[in-house]
């Protein structure tokens, strides 16, 4: 059995933890100005139809009472490391995917916890009382409905699918709750008059692969039951990104640049921390008319160097028509291996190992930083920003 833990409203119940003054108050966590998104709600500001991801404005229209929050995402880390510690002290298969979320492999903890529901009701219990915040539970004999049944009573949920109710849960699953099934995928499905996973089995394998490709295979092997994806304990982020939403839309390059390196900062600093070094840099520019953008490049070498990837990034934005002007600006890093990985040389090149002298000043910045706290040194083009 695998178990799937989701932190309720995670963001908004810290918040609300550590200011009790906002229990039972509309809550909303995202960016302050108007132009913001909202990050989450706690489940007050829920009801009247407040969402992640949607636009601030939105959501005060939606909900004006609502108290916003700006995101703390240190204190944020710190709770999800706390949370993430208890659940590896029931398994040591744990895998998260996300700041909030994570599953559990129950393979060998019967002996020790009992049965998943009640290593399930232990683990929230725990929670409960040492972190001081509600989760939802879902344990499956299989990775996709353990996920699934995290979801069917939320919040403080705990709800265990038993090997002999797979089929009938497949059965009248909603196509839509499916994992991986997006909005284009719905439709193709709907032509083929697939409205619940159970439908999928009816349809021709080849028919599915040929509409859907590669899902199309997974899909089918979901419809039976089979999901083979394992619990990967310490499974190494993708990619890393970082963005923000513009106080005024703008085309200018100049101040566009100064919110590229601090986005810079911020990634190669993330890499740093969890020993990793990003082969491929994104820009990622929202423009006012909502239309996203992506532009990438790939690095001679993998660098972890702020100064680096803001190179990259920057020459990206140089080349880069701002028309529409932009709303929203981001750099993103991806393709990443460990420090230690062999790298090839330059041939003639003498610098360090991210090809200049900066990756060793991030690192002084980063011992500053550790011992006087963020934010008391930085580049001097950021330093008129407050």
């Amino acid at each position: 059995m695998i178990l799937h833990l989701d932190m309720d409203a995670f963001y908004a119940a810290v918040e609300q933890r550590e200011h009790p003054e906002l229990r039972g108050r509309c809550l909303i966590v995202g960016g302050s100005a108007r132009r913001g998104v909202v990050t989450t709600a706690s489940y007050e500001a829920r009801r009247y139809g407040v969402r992640s991801a949607m636009p601030m404005f939105q959501a005060l229209e939606l909900c004006p009472g609502a108290i916003v929050m700006a995101p703390r995402m240190a204190l944020y880390k710190e709770v999800s490391r706390r949370i993430m510690s208890i659940l590896e002290e029931f398994s040591p298969l744990v895998e998260p995917v996300s700041i909030d979320e994570a599953y559990i492999d129950a393979t060998g903890s019967e002996r020790l916890f009992g049965p998943p529901a009640a290593m399930g009701a232990a683990i929230k219990a725990r929670i409960r009382s040492e972190v001081h915040l509600t989760c939802s539970l879902g344990a499956a004999p299989v990775r996709f409905l353990a996920k699934i049944a995290s979801e069917m009573q939320k919040p403080d949920g705990l709800t265990v699918i038993e090997p002999g109710a797979v089929p009938g849960v497949i059965a009248a699953l909603p196509i839509r709750k499916v994992p991986g099934v997006g909005p284009r995928t719905l439709e193709s499905l709907a032509a083929l008059g697939v409205h619940c996973l159970g439908d999928v089995r009816r349809l021709p394998g080849a028919l599915l692969e040929r509409r859907l490709g590669k899902f199309g295979h997974r899909l089918a092997a979901l419809a039976v039951g089979v999901d083979p994806t394992p619990v990967r304990p310490g499974a190494a982020a993708k990619s890393v990104s970082s963005e923000e939403t513009l106080a005024a839309d703008s085309t200018d390059r100049r101040l566009l640049g100064r919110c590229l390196l601090r986005h810079a900062e911020e990634v190669a600093r993330h890499l740093r921390r969890n020993a990793c070094r990003a082969r491929t840099v994104t820009l990622k520019i929202k423009h006012a008319d909502f239309r996203l953008a992506n532009r990438s490049t790939t690095l001679s070498r993998p660098s972890q160097s702020s100064a680096v990837l803001f190179q990259a990034a920057d020459h990206l934005l140089q080349a880069y028509v701002l028309e529409p002007p932009v709303r929203l600006i981001g750099l993103g890093a991806s393709n990443l291996v460990r420090q230690d990985a062999a790298v090839q040389m330059d041939l003639f090149d003498a610098g360090g190992s991210d090809g200049d002298g900066w990756s060793r000043v991030d690192r002084v910045l980063d011992d500053i930083a550790g011992r006087y706290g963020a934010g008391v040194i930085r580049r001097a083009s950021l330093a008129d920003e407050d």
